[in-house]
């Protein structure tokens, strides 16, 4: 009788089949990843870090360039949330890119237009929940705060407190548990509401002013001194309340990264690393960086705007003499694409929220996902069995481990990707990440192996 044994699909785990020498490389690779991440608190402050890297490795402006050339490394931003970076491929670009999309925003607390209020001797901001959180977990956590201010002269001001050695952090108070009886027999999604969640950020009052607005005066004052800003400037603002700290590793072996953000900040870390790595590609390379996947996608940094193919066409134009819409269009009917994003991993304290045998491990390689969205596979891509069959043969000819992943039990709920409005533009598409523990809340945990993983295996879609 034949054996079978090769017949059956086995999961892999990428320590167990790690020598010493590649152990030392994931962990020097997590290293730069937890600087990166530590320092991108917001999508601005993304994607300067995703331009300063990218500057540093020899790409430039496309407006620079009249004509491009195989090898030729260029980027496109706009409003400081939203990049494209390309690597000038050897083929004719008519057949086809390959692109890896990821996203820069993450949930966190946005302070609202009149933010700043004085109750009870104490000033707080008021926020508004960006993205999908669990309120209850942002409270008793050291915030800090991020933003840009644009002031009544034009002037931008640069706000970041709470990250630097020395600096003050904010915080959501909560109630003491002595108190807490009819709090504690409300539902989770009621225990907090979003108009609870206000920042403290002061309790001394200015001494030349009114009692009831002396502690909200001081603060003023304090912002004025430092900043220039007035409250009239907080109309005019983008302030961001996020998990201060830098990350950190996770266990005593370190085999893990805890950090804020990491959806999908470890997609945009890796695919910016794979991209700057990629010399001179068959098929042009495209990094994309987008916005506003957290609340659907929308705005002009949003998926759904026309960032990527205005950008596909300042690089078409200069690359095909005869460059028209039809091209671009026939162009991107012929790529193929990687919607770079997480999904969970199985977690033994909730695992029956997860069907099992689908279900993405942490330390099982990086993670592809056929679909997403939710119960009848609503809003999702689906890639084509073609298509997945492309990317498991690369993955498994480029020596790299990697699972299949879904986002829940098919009845538990689901989750979007940015793949389907990646398809719309006739790409081939599919899913392809980190799997996550804790996903969306202030600290996430990814395993250094798969962040390795995923890197090894955007780098190898991009030389493919």
């Amino acid at each position: 009788m034949k054996k079978v044994e090769h017949l059956e699909y086995s999961r892999k785990n990428v320590w167990e089949q790690a020598n010493h020498e590649l152990v030392q490389q994931i962990m020097a690779f997590a290293e730069d990843y937890k600087t990166f991440i530590s320092s991108a608190k917001t999508e601005r402050a993304c994607v300067r870090q995703i331009i300063r890297r990218a500057q540093a490795a020899g790409f430039q402006p496309v407006d620079r360039y009249e004509r491009l050339q195989p090898g030729d490394r260029v980027y496109i931003t706009a409003k400081e949330k939203i990049a494209v970076l390309a690597v000038i491929g050897r083929q004719d670009w008519q057949k086809g890119i390959r692109l890896i999309g990821s996203h820069t925003d993450v949930p966190r607390l946005d302070l609202k237009p009149h933010p700043l209020y004085q109750e009870a001797g104490l000033a707080f901001f008021k926020t508004h929940y960006y993205g999908g959180i669990k309120k209850y977990q942002w409270l008793t956590i050291p915030l800090a705060l991020h933003g840009v201010v644009c002031l009544a002269d034009g002037q931008r001001v640069e706000i970041s407190i709470g990250d630097r050695p020395g600096d003050p952090v904010f915080t959501i108070t909560d109630l003491l548990p002595h108190l807490a009886k009819d709090q504690m027999v409300k539902k989770m999604t009621e225990a907090v509401a979003g108009e609870q969640l206000n920042l403290l950020i002061g309790g001394q009052p200015r001494q030349d002013s009114d009692k009831e607005n002396a502690v909200k005066m001081n603060i003023l004052a304090l912002l004025h001194e430092e900043y220039g800003i007035t409250e009239e400037d907080f109309i005019s603002a983008e302030l961001e309340a996020v998990p201060a700290g830098a990350a950190c590793d996770v266990g005593l072996d370190r085999s893990m990264v805890g950090a804020y953000g990491q959806d999908d900040r470890v997609c945009v870390y890796t695919s910016l690393q794979a991209l700057l790595e990629t010399k001179e590609p068959a098929c042009t390379a495209v990094a994309l960086f987008v916005d506003k996947e957290e609340i659907g996608s929308t705005g002009n940094t949003g998926m759904q705007g026309r960032f990527l193919t205005n950008a596909l066409a300042e690089i078409g134009c200069r690359l095909a003499p005869q460059f028209n819409e039809l091209s671009l269009y026939r162009m991107l009917a012929q790529s193929r694409a990687l919607s770079a994003d997480v999904t969970a991993a199985l977690d033994p304290n909730f695992d029956g929220v997860l069907e099992k045998l689908n279900a993405a491990r942490l330390g099982g390689g990086v993670v592809i996902t056929k679909y997403t969205g939710a119960r009848g596979k609503y809003h999702t891509n689906d890639a084509n069995a073609e298509y997945v069959a492309l990317l498991r043969n690369l993955l498994n000819r480029q020596q790299i481990t990697w699972q299949t992943g879904e986002l829940g039990k098919v009845d538990q709920g689901g989750g979007g990707t940015i793949a389907h409005m990646m398809a719309e533009l006739g790409m081939e598409v599919i899913d392809c990440g980190v799997a996550l523990l804790s996903m969306h809340a202030p600290l996430e945990i990814a395993s250094k192996a798969d962040i390795y993983e995923c890197y090894r295996a955007y780098k190898a879609f991009f030389n493919d």
